[in-house]
């Protein structure tokens, strides 16, 4: 249908994504050609703005959002600060390394017409070495276990950075605690469900092809995993 899409906005965090970022939306906007964009860079310095700005010249539908000079950086923060801007109904966050795959957006905008929160799961991980496997997997325990004590709602994927979410739900959680929110964490989903008061209709859209990076360098940490931790206890 013509207006498919038409109240999407995808929300892509990123720190220098230069070779990736291009291909990414050039693949959105193929498949979901009446949906928004806002790409939120938290301070490349690889030319990664460069290109979204090029992009943006050729499709009004995709917009830059540089934190650059903002206070406090990180990719919490930048998510937030996109989806007080955005005029859709439906919001849907994607990391834009291309570990997130851009066909799963389809699924996860459906299944938002009878759901609160939509997340990507992923079920089958591929080329992590065990170390990292390892701290993954108690992580993740961890905070299953901290959140279902605090009688909080959890998914398969708690940890997951790839959801879709009503748009006024988001910004009213926003709105009521804003500072709640770890800024200059890497869990946005995790912040979303410690932080609802209410019961929230959610559902699940596996994927398989969570890989390592064909481009550029992960961002994976300490520093992250302190974040989480953060998140998690506050």
């Amino acid at each position: 249908m013509k207006n498919d899409y038409l109240d999407l906005t995808i929300i892509i965090p990123v720190l220098n994504e230069s070779q990736t970022i291009n291909i990414l939306v050039r693949r959105l906007l193929e498949r979901y050609r009446n949906c928004s964009v806002i790409v939120t860079d938290d301070g490349s310095t690889d030319g990664t703005k460069e290109i979204v700005k090029k992009i943006s010249g050729k499709n009004k539908k995709v917009q830059l959002l540089d934190r650059a000079n903002e206070p406090e950086h990180g990719l919490t923060a930048s998510v937030v600060d996109a989806a007080l801007r955005v005029k859709t109904g439906k919001i849907i966050v994607m990391d834009g390394d291309l570990q997130h795959p851009p066909e799963k957006v389809g699924a996860i905008y459906k299944a938002l017409d009878d759901n609160d929160l939509v997340v990507a799961v992923r079920t089958h991980i591929k080329n992590w070495n065990l170390h990292r496997k390892i701290i993954s997997k108690s992580v993740s325990s961890f905070v299953y276990f901290v959140m279902k004590s605090r009688n909080k709602q959890v998914c398969n994927d708690i940890l997951s950075g790839f959801f879709g979410i009503k748009s006024d739900l988001f910004k009213s959680i926003i709105k009521k605690g804003k500072r709640q929110f770890v800024g200059s964490g890497y869990k946005v989903l995790l912040d979303i469900l410690r932080m609802s008061d209410t019961k929230l209709t959610m559902a699940e859209v596996e994927y398989h092809t969570f890989h390592k990076r064909e481009y550029g360098k992960s961002k994976a940490s300490i520093k992250q995993f302190i974040a989480v931790m953060r998140s998690t206890l506050r």
